[in-house]
Formats: C-alpha cells, sequence, structure tokens
C-alpha cells in the first residue's frame, strides 16, 4: 500500500488516461488508410499499457474513495486529457463545449463527494 493513496491514484489514472486516448483515437491520425483491424490490434497494444496503469489506480483508489466518486474522478481526469490531445494532436479547434463539459463534470463532482 502507498503512503499517499489518493495521489498516487490521480497520477496513475492520468497516465492510463494519456495511453487510452492515444488507444482510442490516435490511429485516426495516422492508420485511416489502414484496415480497420490494424487499427484494433495497434489500438489493443496501447491500450495494454492503460489497463497495466488503471486497474492498480483503481484498486489503489478504492481504498480512499467510494465508486461513484471514482468513477467521476476518472472522467474528469479523461477530459483533462482529451481536450490537449484533442487541440495539440488532432489539430482540433478549442470549442465552447470543452468549458461547458468541463462545468457539468465540476457539477457532477460537487454531488459526488458533498457527502463524503
Amino acid at each position: 500500500m502507498t503512503a499517499y493513496p489518493l495521489l498516487t491514484t490521480l497520477i496513475l489514472l492520468t497516465c492510463s488516461n494519456v495511453f487510452m486516448t492515444f488507444a482510442w483515437y490516435g490511429h485516426l491520425k495516422h492508420l485511416n488508410d489502414k484496415p480497420w483491424i490494424i487499427a484494433a490490434l495497434l489500438s489493443w497494444g496501447v491500450a495494454l499499457f492503460e489497463y497495466l496503469l488503471q486497474v492498480p489506480a483503481n484498486r489503489t483508489g478504492f481504498t480512499v474513495m467510494s465508486l461513484p466518486q471514482l468513477k467521476i474522478t476518472q472522467e474528469v481526469i479523461t477530459l483533462l486529457v482529451f481536450v490537449p490531445f484533442a487541440m495539440f494532436y488532432m489539430k482540433q479547434p478549442l470549442k465552447w463545449d470543452f468549458l461547458w463539459a468541463g462545468l457539468c463534470l465540476v457539477g457532477a463532482v460537487y454531488f459526488m463527494f458533498r457527502s463524503a
């Protein structure tokens, strides 16, 4: 057991989400001309690293958070990772929708953690 389970969880979930985002969307930039099965196999290879980080993150996080709190934390991290990925790697324009989605997640975080 780690001395800082919350910090460990946040770091592992963030790293896991970087791999997840590349596994789910990275192939759209470089493999669009390849058969989908190639993209799927490469994505599974990347996703292996996601799971190697995500499983211990969830196991550690579950020692200090409830399951719903752990899930909403993961969703917030997902958006925090996805927005820079979309903008800088996939060259998508920054949209107000990113802000509105983030504000919705702030509300979700509030409701999930308010009774903790």
